[in-house]
């Protein structure tokens, strides 16, 4: 008979068994980690339909790679982490060996996991490091094969050591050209990335939307989908362009750095970016990361990061690889401003003018920096064209300080009770039928005395800061207002007493003396003032600037026919009409009575003559934000400089200053050949 087994037996079995149950635990997550990765790999590199966000991809390779690391005997040659790329599509292109592995990167996420692989770097080659900083484009990789400087091969990157034979489609590409200048090495292989510049990705997706085809979730895949045609007439319609930024195999010829090599592909005639740097140290590397970020959306392209290069080529040398990354390399990937999440509904709002807008209902993500759980949908037409429907998985974006917004659904995602959503007929805050303008893109209620949403959003901007700046009253002291029935047209503020204040929650003596001397010093505001408080309709602080130094007096406004209007440099017809019918409105002739009577100014002091400055004779319009300053103040410092400011490009505009984000105008500038300069040249413009 077997005997029993000991107490320190039993023990040792004891303490096995919470490891055995641990491993067992991380092959099978493992396994289902690969299974995913597999899967969205194949829809990203294969298909150009990924399911969900870059982000999202990324923390799942993460935490295969961690559980490899914690337990190396699941490491096995298969495994997503030991491979680049995808499996190329032997169906569509012929296969092409590179002749040099094309790896991939690995990752860092903050600025920690960048110091760390610094650090790690330093270790082996000492402290006497120089660093290559350059922009991580969110393209796709392909790589140029050039014989005795004739471009003879266009791949892309495939699995890292095979890849697709695009030649024909690469040469039909913008840019690329198809013999090198100067000195040729025999054989030269060029890393690249091509990619679809922004402005054109949002035409392209318009014209397609515009014909009933399906439009591209990203800039990235409207590159892949673009460069992957057989028929290369398609790709050349498209305005794709490439950025080189390695040499993955020269031959007869060795170069010193990684600066040296992009200068020689300069040099030679291949685009390269000028959006790199040389440094000394991590501390200029991260200096480096934050400017870029801070200006990502300023390039045209789209960028997901920052790749940091060791700059000496024997430096690299020493440092090697691993089975799909150089050690000598490493991207530090922005937080994500792009995420996936679950469509619950879709709502609408009925803002200050009446335009009624829908918006997104979201499962909350974070994304951007913040928590979103309503994005914007823009208008009926936008809903449409991107086809988001209730119920479906969509990609969240969130550039910089800009509202989110639905970039468009997951449609593999779909489930199959989802049905094309429809714009309500009534406003959605006093049941008022909707009208719309022929030809116009949104909806709006036209009960513009009687809407409590227009109410409140009107009272709200008249009293912000950008028009009469009544500092306190806000939208919840706003809303007790119009409830009481004390405040029905924004001339109501200056009839409150103090006896009514009193009555609101929370006012004592000292908030009532404040909202009072806000509302009395706000009679006293600069015409253009007014006129952006007033709401009229395409009137905003530029417009209304403009206006009144023409017409410096209400009366004289108000007597303005429209030929008078559109004679004003940079306002149109369309503004010029709009402001002629709102000063026909009974309505709002008795508004400005009643504003008048309660003592607000109603013209301006005769203008002194235009300051002498740095700027005198310029015409200068300002698009997209600024980081220095806000808009209103970047225009005061132009006049104050001698400039005059404008709403609309045409050519006379002297120049077009593009902060970030910026509009319809930076193309309008482009089309008519005029000048654009960034924040930092203006300021220096302005200063002589």
């Amino acid at each position: 008979m077997p005997k029993a087994p000991g107490k320190g037996h039993r023990e040792l079995e004891e303490r096995h068994q919470p490891e055995e149950r641990r491993l067992a635990d991380a092959r099978t997550r493992v396994e289902e980690l690969r299974q995913q990765i597999n899967y969205h790999s194949y829809r990203y590199h294969v298909l150009d339909e990924p399911e969900v966000a870059d982000f999202e991809y990324d923390q799942l390779v993460r935490e295969l790679e961690q559980l490899e690391s914690d337990f190396a005997e699941l490491i096995t040659p298969d495994s997503p982490t030991q491979r680049v790329g995808g499996t190329p599509v032997a169906e569509l292109f012929a296969p092409v060996h590179h002749r040099a592995p094309m790896l991939s990167l690995d990752n860092a996420f903050s600025y920690e996991e960048l110091e760390a692989w610094g650090k790690r770097v330093e270790r082996v080659i000492g402290n006497r490091v120089r660093f290559v900083c350059e922009l991580k484009i969110d393209g796709v990789a392909v790589v140029l094969g050039y014989e005795h400087g004739a471009l003879v091969r266009g791949a892309t990157r495939g699995d890292g050591h095979t890849g697709e034979d695009i030649t024909n489609n690469i040469k039909a590409v913008h840019g690329v050209p198809h013999r090198l200048h100067g000195g040729v090495p025999p054989g030269l292989d060029v890393r690249g990335e091509v990619y679809y510049p922004v402005k054109a990705f949002e035409r392209l997706n318009e014209q397609l939307a515009e014909a009933g085809q399906r439009v591209f979730a990203n800039p990235r895949n409207a590159a892949a989908g673009s460069l992957r045609q057989k028929d290369a007439k398609i790709t050349r319609s498209r305005p794709l362009a490439l950025w080189c930024h390695g040499v993955l195999y020269v031959e007869g010829k060795r170069f010193a750095s990684q600066s040296e090599a992009l200068q020689y592909l300069r040099s030679a005639g291949l685009p390269v970016s000028p959006y790199s740097r040389v440094v000394d140290t991590l501390e200029e590397v991260f200096a480096f990361c934050d400017e870029t970020r801070a200006r990502r959306h300023d390039v045209g392209f789209e960028i997901d990061g920052v790749v940091v290069k060791v700059d000496s080529i024997a430096q690299q040398d020493e440092l090697g690889a691993t089975s799909h990354a150089p050690r000598w390399a490493m991207a530090y990937k922005f937080p994500p401003e792009e995420r996936t999440t679950l469509l619950q509904g879709i709502a609408v709002n009925t803002g200050r003018t009446g335009i009624v807008t829908p918006f997104a209902i979201l499962d909350p993500i974070y994304v951007g920096g913040v928590t979103v759980g309503r994005a914007t949908l823009h208008n009926e037409n936008e809903v449409k064209r991107k086809d988001v429907r209730e119920g479906d998985t969509v990609i969240v974006r969130r550039a910089g300080d800009v509202i989110p917004e639905v970039v468009g659904p997951v449609l593999s995602k779909r489930p199959k009770s989802a049905r094309p959503w429809r714009f309500p007929k009534r406003c959605p805050s006093c049941r008022t039928p909707l009208v719309r303008d022929e030809g116009g893109a949104y909806w709006r209620c036209p009960n513009k005395s009687g809407c409590p949403a227009q109410s409140i959003e009107w009272l709200f901007h008249f009293a912000s800061r950008g028009a009469m700046d009544i500092e306190h009253l806000g939208y919840k002291t706003g809303i007790a207002l119009l409830d009481r029935g004390w405040v029905q047209t924004p001339a109501d503020v200056y009839r409150l007493t103090r006896e009514q204040l009193a009555e609101l929650p929370g006012f004592k003596e000292k908030s009532i003396d404040n909202l009072v001397n806000a509302i009395e010093g706000s009679k006293d505001r600069p015409l253009w003032r007014l006129l952006e408080a007033l709401n009229i309709r395409h009137v905003g602080g530029t417009v209304a600037q403009m206006l009144t130094r023409r017409f410096p007096t209400i009366d004289r406004l108000r007597a303005a026919a429209v030929e008078e209007l559109n004679e004003i440099e940079g306002i149109g017809p369309e503004i010029a009409q709009s402001v002629f019918d709102w000063f026909r409105d009974p309505e709002n002739v008795k508004l400005l009575d009643d504003l008048a009577a309660a003592g607000v100014r109603m013209e301006d002091p005769e203008p002194e003559a235009p300051p002498e400055g740095p700027l005198t004779g310029a015409t200068i319009v300002i698009t997209g934000g600024l980081e220095s300053m806000s808009r209103s103040e970047a225009e005061k410092a132009a006049v104050d400089a001698g400039a005059k400011i404008t709403a609309g490009v045409s050519k006379k505009t002297t120049f077009v200053v593009v902060g970030e984000n910026p509009g319809s105008k930076l193309d309008k500038a482009k089309q008519l050949g005029v000048e654009t300069i960034d924040e930092q040249e203006f300021l220096r413009r302005r200063k002589g």
